[in-house]
């Protein structure tokens, strides 16, 4: 299985902030949209950043009373990890597990297409699991 299949699924729309926007207008974005990660981006295709929920707590020690005025840009991670249509589940699965994502955006070439969370890629992987274990009672019961 395939991030493509992910992606049919559950869809390609994908919240973006702009960096200049306040970690306020942040985190009332994520509780309206009720998700825990965006991608920052001036333009709605390329990706400038990621900004999660765990970003917002930490942002939350830091700055304290200043919270209100303080820019996605100030809080968000640079240096973003990416997955491609094409990678299988199972290599995005190892990245998110290794690096300690939750969150990955999905870029086809340079044009952001979708992001995909460690949630969405279990219940893909249950779902394969599920269908291989039905298969193979199947197998079983014609084998009697």
């Amino acid at each position: 299985m395939k991030v493509s299949d992910i992606l049919k699924t559950k869809g390609s729309a994908v919240i973006t902030v702009r960096r200049d926007e306040t970690v306020l207008d942040l985190s009332e974005k994520l509780r309206q949209e009720r998700i825990g990660a965006a991608i920052v981006s001036m333009d709605g295709h390329t990706i400038d950043g990621i900004v999660s929920e765990r970003d917002v707590a930490y942002a939350v020690a830091a700055h304290a009373s200043r919270l209100p005025t303080v820019l996605v840009e100030t809080i968000m991670t640079k240096v973003v990890v990416v997955c491609a249509p094409d990678d299988t589940v199972n290599e995005v699965m190892s990245v998110m597990t290794k690096q300690r994502f939750r969150h990955l955006p999905v870029q086809d070439g340079q044009k952001l297409v979708g992001i995909i969370s460690i949630g969405d890629v279990m219940k893909h992987r249950l779902s394969e699991v599920q269908l291989e274990a039905d298969v193979l009672r199947d197998y079983a019961r014609v084998q009697r």
